[in-house]
C-alpha cells in the first residue's frame, strides 16, 4: 500500500499544476489587453491643476457624428473626465476664464491596412472533384483593422499653451450605451494614471 499513498499525491500535484495553467493565461491575456497610454508633455509649463474648464466641444455636421463622435458618447467622455478630474481634487471653475487648466478631448478612428505576399515562393500541386490544379505565389492580404483613439489635451488656463496630451486605442464605433460607457470610462483612468503632476 506504500504506493497508493505516493500515486494519488503525484496525481493532485498534476491537477495542480494542470488548474495553474489557466489562471496564468488570464494573467497574460488581461496584460496583453491593458490600454497603451502614449502621452506628451510640456515639461516647462506643467503643473498641477486645481481648477478645470472645458476647452471646446465637438462642432460639426459630419457623417462621424452619428458613428464614433456622436453627441451620447461626446457626453459620455466629458463626464468621465470630469468625474476623474473631481475624484482628484480638481473642481470645475464656476466663472469663465478663472480655470488654472483648461481641458480638451477627442475620439477618432480610422483603418489601418496591412498584409502583403508570402516571404517566399509556394509552389505545389494536387487534385480535387474538379481536377488538377497547381500553386503559384502566394498572399494573404491586405487585412484591413479598425483602430481607434480617444484623446485628452490639457492647456494651462492663464497662457492657453498646451501642458500635456493623452491618447489611448479605444475604438467607440458603434459603441452605444453601457458599453460605450465602460470603454470610455476604462481609457479616462488608463489616461489620467499617466498624468505627472496629478
Amino acid at each position: 500500500m506504500p504506493h497508493a499513498g505516493r500515486n494519488s499525491r503525484e496525481v493532485v500535484n498534476v491537477l495542480k499544476k494542470l488548474l495553474l495553467i489557466p489562471v496564468i493565461a488570464a494573467v497574460l491575456g488581461a496584460t496583453a489587453c491593458a490600454l497603451q497610454v502614449r502621452t506628451d508633455a510640456n515639461a516647462a509649463l506643467i503643473h498641477a491643476c486645481h481648477s478645470f474648464d472645458w476647452a471646446g466641444s465637438f462642432r460639426g455636421n459630419t457623417s462621424l457624428r452619428t458613428t464614433i463622435a456622436n453627441p451620447l458618447n461626446e457626453s459620455r467622455l466629458r463626464a468621465a473626465i470630469a468625474g476623474h478630474l473631481q475624484s482628484m481634487g480638481v473642481t470645475q471653475a464656476t466663472a469663465a476664464g478663472k480655470a488654472d487648466c483648461l481641458v480638451g478631448y477627442g475620439i477618432g478612428a480610422n483603418n489601418v491596412a496591412f498584409g502583403g505576399p508570402y516571404p517566399g515562393w509556394g509552389w505545389g500541386w494536387g487534385g480535387g472533384w474538379r481536377g488538377p490544379y497547381w500553386g503559384g505565389y502566394g498572399w494573404y492580404g491586405p487585412d484591413v483593422m479598425r483602430q481607434g483613439i480617444i484623446g485628452v489635451d490639457i492647456y494651462d488656463g492663464v497662457s492657453r499653451e498646451p501642458m500635456w496630451h493623452a491618447s489611448v486605442d479605444q475604438d467607440l464605433t458603434g459603441a452605444k450605451g453601457p458599453e460605450a460607457e465602460r470603454r470610455i470610462s476604462t481609457a479616462v483612468q488608463a489616461i489620467f494614471a499617466k498624468y505627472p503632476a496629478g
